[in-house]
C-alpha cells in the first residue's frame, strides 16, 4: 500500500515535526514515524468497516420500521437491495475483517455513531441509491458498481466525514486521498468469485520498504551536519537559515539517498523530491530544489561522493 515516494514524505513529515518541536529525541520520533505509517492502514480498515456499519444501520432501521403497529405495506416488506449487496455481504461477512478490525480500532464508530446516521442519510436520499434501489437486475457487477459509484460520489466528497477524520489523527488528512484511491481500485478489482481475503492489504510490500523509511529517517538526521556541509561547499549562495525548513529537509534526505542508498538511481532521487516539493513545500520549491540537486548530483559524482551499484546504474 505504502510506496517509495509514500514513504519519503512520511519521512519528510516526521523529520519536519522533529524540527518545529525542536525535539532531538530520536526514539519518540521514530515512533511517531511507526504510528503514522500503521495509522494508514487503520483508515484503510476504518472505511471498508464504515459498509458493515451502514449495512447494520440499514437493517436496525428496517427492522424497527416494520415493527410500527400501523406500518405501511413498505414498511413491512422493504427493499432489500443493499442489506443484500454482494460486496457488502463480502464485507460484513468476513471474519478475517472482523479479525483485523479487532486489532485495531474495532469500536471507532461505535463512539462516532452519528457520522454513521450522517452517510446512511446521504446515501439513502441520493438518486444513485434511489436507482439502485429500483433495479431488479442483481448481480455482482451491479452491485460492486454501485458501491464504488457511492464511494467516490457521495461518501469520499462529504466534508463532515473529511473533516471528521482531519481531526482524529494527525496523519489522515494526507492519507485520505491515497486511502481512497487505494480502496476504490481494490473494490473495481473485485470478481464475483472473490472472497474478502482480496480486501486485506499489505502495508509494505516487502521489508525492504520498510528498512528503507527507517534507514532514511535515521541516516537523515545522523549526518545532517555533515549534508549541510556538503551544500555549504558545493553551493555558495546556501544559506541555511534563510531557506524554507521543508526545502531544507527535501535537499539533506536526498543527498542522503545519494550517499547511502547505492541502489537507487540519482536521477530517481532527484525527481522523487521534485515530485514531492511540488505538493508539501512553497511554489518555487520544486525549481530550487532541482536546481540544487542538479547541482550537488554533477559535483559530488566528480569528487568521489556517490557511489551507486547494481542494475540500470551503469
Amino acid at each position: 500500500m505504502l510506496n517509495r515516494r509514500q514513504l519519503r514524505i512520511k519521512v519528510m513529515q516526521t523529520l519536519y515535526a522533529m524540527s518545529a518541536s525542536g525535539s532531538q529525541n530520536i526514539n519518540i520520533q521514530e515512533k511517531f514515524l511507526f504510528k503514522s505509517m500503521n495509522d494508514m492502514e487503520v483508515l484503510y480498515y476504518l472505511l471498508i468497516d464504515l459498509f458493515n456499519q451502514l449495512h447494520k444501520q440499514h437493517q436496525d432501521l428496517q427492522e424497527k420500521s416494520s415493527k410500527k403497529h400501523l406500518a405501511s405495506k413498505e414498511e413491512l416488506k422493504p427493499n432489500q437491495k443493499f442489506s443484500n449487496n454482494k460486496l457488502v455481504r463480502l464485507i460484513t461477512d468476513s471474519l478475517l475483517l472482523a479479525e483485523k478490525m479487532e486489532n485495531l480500532k474495532s469500536n471507532f464508530w461505535k463512539s462516532h455513531e452519528e457520522y454513521i446516521r450522517l452517510i446512511y442519510d446521504k446515501m439513502v436520499e441520493s438518486q444513485i441509491y434511489k436507482a439502485y434501489a429500483a433495479d431488479n437486475n442483481s448481480n455482482f457487477k451491479n452491485d460492486r458498481d454501485f458501491i464504488v459509484k457511492l464511494y467516490s460520489e457521495v461518501i469520499a466528497p462529504d466534508e463532515k466525514l473529511y473533516e471528521f477524520l482531519e481531526d482524529s489523527s494527525l496523519t489522515w488528512l494526507d492519507d485520505l486521498p491515497l486511502v481512497n484511491t487505494f480502496l476504490l481500485k481494490t473494490f473495481r478489482q473485485l470478481r464475483a468469485e472473490d472472497t474478502s481475503k482480496e480486501l486485506m492489504i499489505q502495508l509494505f510490500k516487502d521489508t525492504d520498504d520498510r528498512d528503507f523509511a527507517i534507514e532514511l529517517f535515521r541516516k537523515t538526521i545522523q549526518h545532517a551536519e555533515k549534508f549541510d556541509k556538503i551544500i555549504e561547499g558545493q553551493t555558495p549562495n546556501w544559506d541555511k537559515d534563510r531557506i524554507a525548513d521543508v526545502d531544507a529537509i527535501l535537499i539533506r534526505m536526498a543527498i542522503c539517498e545519494f550517499q547511502i542508498f547505492p541502489s537507487i538511481p540519482t536521477r530517481v532521487t532527484i525527481n522523487e523530491y521534485i515530485e514531492i516539493a511540488k505538493e508539501y513545500a512553497t511554489p518555487k520549491s520544486s525549481i530550487f530544489i532541482n536546481g540544487v540537486l542538479d547541482n550537488l548530483e554533477k559535483q559530488m559524482n566528480e569528487k568521489g561522493l556517490i557511489n551507486k551499484t547494481g542494475r540500470g546504474l551503469l
